[in-house]
């Protein structure tokens, strides 16, 4: 760094130099570089302290920082190019064009000048040098004492080849894997700004490539997207810029696609399906049949798919499935035998693949025979393979289902004797259906011949071939059961009508020996009832009820009566516990009464009226109405 400092009647001005720009080329090497017949425009970087003409006037070559004080009428800006054809040179400011005006002045020399700086005047400005052969840029930074200055870009770079990109801060950065990512942070400010880097607001570690206001994330991959952030803070502030980071990645192929899978399951069998491929794969199908084809590719951004037939835009019928992924081809005998192509692209480059279409007749074959249907005797039977051919190939026999199958003949074979072997007959029924018995089957010995008779053979003949199987077995082996019911219980259950009650008794299951076993054993015998109705006097009862009493006014909305109500034996007239008349409805015991209006407002209080409302005594009365218990 270059510091200057110099005070003029309170005038401050400070410019210095950054330290990265002393890898650029000086002023002698493109001095020199003038006489060669063609050069790409530079820039002169000048190391050199400001000129101030007078208090108010100050004039600096790029490179450097011009803070601004309030004394400040004039900043001159210089530019020096050179170049081969001369360049030409521009300026902006934040990475826009500078519009010329009376304060923002260019001058012959293409310097620019600003005249009577404000606060809006802040910020980085860059001069750029351009001819046919290349272009060169260098900025200054104009601040003023106090909160820092960030140069900020709003580009966005979008990187699919270069294995290097540098670009400001504030950009959007687009660039595919394993290239380089510089991103530069500009700071200006007096007192210098401490810069601290950021990736998704969490601060970087000095792990990571830091340097001089540079950021370098080196062999960039998916796990490094995110959003980048420079912050500069000093004694009188802090400014942030950021800049995304979007890692493209190119289409490529995939060796499956899920949504192929699921699309031919919902399709059914008659649906052909092939996946495209860069080298191409083949699609052989019967006329009016359909086909479902699949383009399985991956990409970041997510590639789209452009399918294409023969070169061309795709015209004749078809449906697009899974996003683009899945060209549904209706009816094939609409296409002639041609090539299909996805065109997978994105902003990272795009990516072909192909597949053929042949359209083929299928037949059948009848030239193997199948599996002799026994090894001896005289039924031995081969019939005809029925195969579906295509192109010699065989392949599902669903695919010849419409056309005409060929006669088929039957081959007799194996018709020969059948070794001695033991024929047995079904057993018998169970002797016993409980408790254990026998049952029996009778075992003897023959030889089917191969004219279809069966000869007896001797025992000895078939025990040299298998073990003489058994004729005799236990059968029914489980304990005999029976369910056993206790006595009736006393009829003392609840009533259900009138002399009418429940009595209960026990059910258990158990041998005919007496012993007590599990109820699941008797399950398949008919159970017994555990309950059933029985008669008793103690149900003998009724409702009994009195007479109304009298109502408690003779009109209004509030009089009402009441009567008794008991639940008594019929033979005895005595009262009883209510529920054992429960399994009638129990009357009402009180109920409204002379629900009409008053007359005269006249009203009764334990039956007697009084009069109530005269105009002379219309006070005192309505007093005694309206305080009465009712």
């Amino acid at each position: 760094e270059y510091p200057f400092h110099r005070h003029v009647s309170g005038f401050t001005s400070s410019l210095r130099m950054s330290s990265a720009e002393t890898f650029l080329p000086t002023s002698v090497d493109l001095a020199n570089s003038l006489h060669r017949p063609h050069q790409k425009p530079a820039i002169l970087r000048k190391i050199s302290a400001a000129q101030q003409l007078s208090a108010s006037e100050v004039v600096t070559h790029l490179g450097q920082t011009v803070v601004l004080a309030s004394g400040t009428l004039s900043v001159l800006l210089h530019c020096e190019a050179v170049g081969n054809p001369k360049p030409t040179i521009s300026w902006a400011k934040n990475g826009e064009e500078v519009k010329y005006n009376d304060r923002l002045l260019l001058q012959p020399d293409d310097s620019l000048q600003i005249l009577a700086p404000v606060e809006a005047d802040v910020g980085f400005y860059a001069c750029n040098a351009s001819s046919a052969l290349g272009s060169d840029s260098v900025s200054i930074a104009v601040t003023l004492a106090g909160k820092p200055l960030i140069k900020a870009s709003r580009a966005t770079v979008i990187n699919t080849e270069s294995p290097a990109v540098t670009v400001d801060i504030g950009s959007m950065v687009k660039t595919i894997q394993k290239s380089n990512v510089t991103i530069n942070c500009q700071v200006a400010g007096v007192p210098e700004a401490k810069v601290t880097w950021y990736k998704n607001k969490v601060k970087l570690s000095s792990t990571h490539h830091l340097h001089d206001g540079f950021l370098l994330i080196a062999d960039v991959s998916l796990s490094d997207q995110g959003l980048y952030s420079c912050k500069a803070a000093n004694l009188h502030g802090e400014v942030t810029e950021s800049s995304q980071l979007l890692v493209l990645e190119p289409p490529r192929p995939l060796p499956y696609l899920e949504d192929l899978t699921a699309v031919l399951t919902s399709a059914g069998p008659s649906t052909h399906s092939v996946l495209t491929s860069p080298s191409g794969a083949k699609l052989t199908v019967s006329p009016g049949s359909s086909a479902l084809i699949g383009c399985a590719v991956d990409g970041h951004p997510t590639p789209n798919i452009t399918w294409l037939y023969s070169g061309e835009p795709l015209s004749l019928r078809h449906h697009l499935l899974a996003a683009g992924r899945i060209l549904h081809i209706l009816n094939v005998s609409d296409f002639t035998d041609g090539e299909f192509s996805c065109l997978a692209q994105n902003e990272a480059g795009s990516f072909t693949q192909k597949v053929s279409l042949a359209i083929q007749e299928y037949r059948w074959s009848v030239d193997k025979l199948t599996a002799c249907s026994a090894s001896c005797g005289h039924k031995g039977v081969q019939l005809p393979q029925l195969r579906c051919l295509l192109d010699g190939a065989e392949v599902n026999i669903s695919y010849c289902s419409e056309m005409p199958k060929p006669p088929l003949h039957p081959v007799t074979c194996n018709r020969r004797d059948c070794p001695s072997r033991w024929m047995v007959t079904s057993w018998s029924p169970c002797t016993r259906s409980c408790g254990g018995g026998i049952q029996m089957r009778r075992v003897t010995c023959q030889r089917l011949t191969a004219r279809g008779s069966s000869v007896s053979m001797s025992n000895e003949a078939c025990a040299q071939v298998s073990k003489h199987p058994v004729d005799t077995q236990n059968c029914n082996r489980q304990p005999c059961v029976e369910w056993v019911a206790s006595s009736w219980g006393q009829c003392n259950g609840p009533c259900i009508g009138p002399r009418l009650a429940v009595q209960h008794r026990q059910i258990f299951c158990q041998t005919k020996d007496g012993t007590s076993v599990s109820s699941d054993q008797c399950s398949a015998l008919p159970r017994p009832l555990s309950t059933q109705n029985c008669w008793t006097d103690v149900c003998g009862v009724h409702w009994r009820v009195s007479l109304w009493t009298l109502c408690t006014a003779t009109c209004g909305n509030y009089g009402f009566q009441s009567r008794h109500v008991d639940c008594v034996h019929i033979r005895t007239n005595k009262p009883v516990m209510e529920h054992h008349c429960s399994w009638r409805p129990r009357p009402a015991n009180w109920q409204r009464c002379n629900i009409m209006p008053c007359e005269n407002g006249t009203l009764l209080r334990g039956g007697e009226a009084e009069r109530c409302g005269s105009r002379e005594e219309g006070r005192v009365m309505s007093q005694k109405c309206s305080t009465g218990p009712w």
